[in-house]
């Protein structure tokens, strides 16, 4: 059984509770908060037997084997090194860093601690992407890779009307790449590698942040293009265009009724049914790691990792978008 201690109790945090419950191996066992009464009432809500205030206590505690960190970007580093120095392995929310630099920290210490690191993204790891991955062949030499994640925001209906939410906040390392950007840019990674270079242009907003923006990223022989807005929507799927047909992904962020277009007419489904929810999976894989040290690094390993977190800093450096976290 791996006892995990939560950091952040927030959305994201309940639906990794509710896909992890489909393990085995997993235990909530603590919940952190600033607020000793939020603690209590989530941690009561899943039935955690430990609450802290202070994140220092708890990855100090020998009742914690794991930390997941679900807290606003510009702490993931600092937190997700703490525990690593106290021992626990450490499963952090994507982007896991503000920047490369916050990222190399990471990776340093899960190699000096002998902890397994993992980057929650959880497209790349669920069956359709699988899928996808060991169908690639099918529609011949890819050219271009499209990944699109335009989502209007709720929070930004708020930013409109002057208050500037965390989504919105450049003090927590935030903004549409950080958020939506990298639900192109990790897939890209996994299935094509690092890029020769990159183009970035975007919408920067007066807090500070990008609203909207777009990538394109060069390799030797194909382009990649990478679209992402929290201030607008789209109904567009993502592709992956090769010369024998085009795979058609209708959301990048949770990959599933996927198939090829083939060029001679032909239609073939790729999908494979989800058995669990989607975040069931990258958990799946980061126990496993931890019950196995000897397993692959797999799709969401710390090169790649490290390669994305380049790429989104890179990307930022070219609109214009300077986070406190890089100074």
């Amino acid at each position: 059984m791996i006892r995990f201690g939560i950091i952040g109790t927030n959305f994201i945090t309940k639906l990794m509770i509710e896909a992890g419950s489909h393990l085995e191996d997993f235990a909530i066992q603590a919940v952190y908060s600033r607020s000793e009464e939020r603690a209590e009432e989530f941690a009561q809500t899943y039935g955690a037997p430990l609450v802290f205030t202070s994140i220092e206590v708890m990855v100090k505690s020998a009742e914690v084997d794991a930390v997941y960190v679900a807290s606003p970007n510009s702490f993931h580093a600092d937190q997700a090194v703490l525990a690593m120095e106290h021992g626990k392995h450490v499963l952090c929310e994507k982007p896991m860093g503000s920047n490369e630099s916050e990222v190399n920290r990471m990776v340093q210490a899960a190699e000096e601690n002998d902890v397994v690191l993992m980057e929650a993204v959880k497209s790349t790891l669920m069956p359709s992407f699988l899928s996808i991955q060991s169908n690639l062949h099918k529609i011949g030499r890819i050219r271009r890779y499209v990944g699109n994640f335009c989502k209007y925001s709720s929070r930004y209906d708020a930013y409109r009307e002057g208050t500037v939410l965390n989504a919105f906040n450049p003090n927590f390392s935030n903004g549409s790449l950080m958020d939506l950007g990298v639900y192109g840019i990790y897939p890209m990674v996994v299935l094509f590698g690092k890029p020769d270079r990159i183009q970035a242009n975007g919408v920067k907003l007066d807090s500070g942040v990008d609203g909207e923006g777009s990538i394109i990223a060069h390799y030797e022989d194909m382009e990649a293009v990478i679209m992402h807005s929290k201030i607008s929507h789209s109904h567009t799927s993502s592709e992956i265009q090769g010369e024998e047909g085009v795979i058609i992904i209708p959301n990048i962020s949770e990959p599933k009724d996927v198939y090829i277009q083939y060029n001679n007419g032909g239609v073939e489904s790729l999908d494979l049914p989800d058995q669990y929810p989607p975040m069931y999976y990258e958990i799946e894989e980061f126990c496993s790691k931890i019950n196995d040290r000897n397993r692959p690094a797999g799709n969401n390993s710390l090169d790649n990792t490290q390669i994305a977190a380049k790429l989104l800093e890179e990307s930022r450096k070219q609109m214009g978008i300077v986070f406190p976290a890089d100074k």
